[in-house]
């Protein structure tokens, strides 16, 4: 894998959105889209597989990681424009998109308005609609926010990305320790404008008319894109398959990277 290049760009409202390149110079796209309260580490585990053939555009969610965090609340259109605006300083035309959760649905809106820019279509432990007990959770969670920071929100985001199994097992304590960095260094402001954004989501009846070819990957045991809600997905996108990670939950990739990396490895041609 080649050396990575870190940068930053300014979106066209002036937030400046952090990014790094890697693999080889004129390998095929891929762009690595993050989820709520993580940053672009949360993709560290795929990252080898994916930069010995591709040319891989990570980046910070507005309001996460190096990025900006705009005034909240968020909406997809930024998030997408986000993506857009990354394309058009680094020249890229078409790629391959990986998200998961937030970065998932960010890139079933790019797939849905943008269809000429998406190759394929990785959408992990994500939903496309909003029902009213999935708001409510923001509601609680940004009162919760504004009462305490983000440490309020640390330990219980933490139980439901991952299974008590792996919380519970020493071996794992790097990568929780990762996670958990990654929540806190989360801007207030950033949570808050993302979560806002979920409450929004409204992606369901767009999914027949996504024409990429489009993988949906999920944790057998994630509480909040549970298997069903995501197969309903898959049955809505023409041609789409779904792979079911087993032993992880909301942040597959991390809980599961051999069986996740797995998943995906065949679809993207790795």
């Amino acid at each position: 894998m080649s050396g990575s290049v870190q940068g930053a760009i300014t979106a066209t409202d002036g937030t400046r959105i952090a990014y790094q390149v890697d693999g080889p110079e004129g390998a095929p796209w891929i762009i690595l889209s993050n989820s709520l309260a993580t940053d672009r580490r949360v993709w560290a585990p795929q990252l080898d597989a994916l930069a010995a053939s591709r040319r891989v555009l990570s980046y910070d969610t507005r309001g996460h990681g190096v990025s900006d965090a705009a005034t909240p609340p968020y909406d997809f259109d930024q998030l997408t424009g986000d993506v857009l605006a990354l394309c058009g300083a680094l020249s890229i035309t078409r790629a391959d998109f990986m998200g998961i959760s937030l970065g998932g649905m960010t890139g079933l809106a790019l797939a849905q308005q943008h269809p000429d820019l998406i190759g394929r279509l990785v959408c992990a432990d994500a939903r496309a609609d909003a029902p009213a007990p999935y708001k409510a959770i923001w509601d609680g969670n940004i009162e919760r926010l504004h009462a305490g920071g983000m440490a309020a929100l640390c330990d219980g985001t933490l139980e439901r990305w991952f299974t008590a199994g792996f919380a519970a097992n020493p071996d794992n304590s790097a990568m929780l320790q990762m996670v958990r960095d990654m929540i806190l260094t989360t801007s207030a402001n950033g949570y808050e404008g993302a979560a806002r954004c979920l409450q929004q989501l409204d992606l369901l009846g767009g999914l027949g008319t996504i024409k990429c070819q489009t993988l949906y990957v999920v944790g057998a045991a994630d509480p909040a894109a549970p298997v069903a809600v995501m197969q309903d997905m898959t049955d809505r996108t023409p041609g789409a398959a779904l792979a079911v990670v087993a032993d992880a939950a909301h942040l597959s990739n991390l809980e599961q990277p051999a069986l996740f990396t797995d998943a995906i490895r065949g679809f993207l041609q790795l």
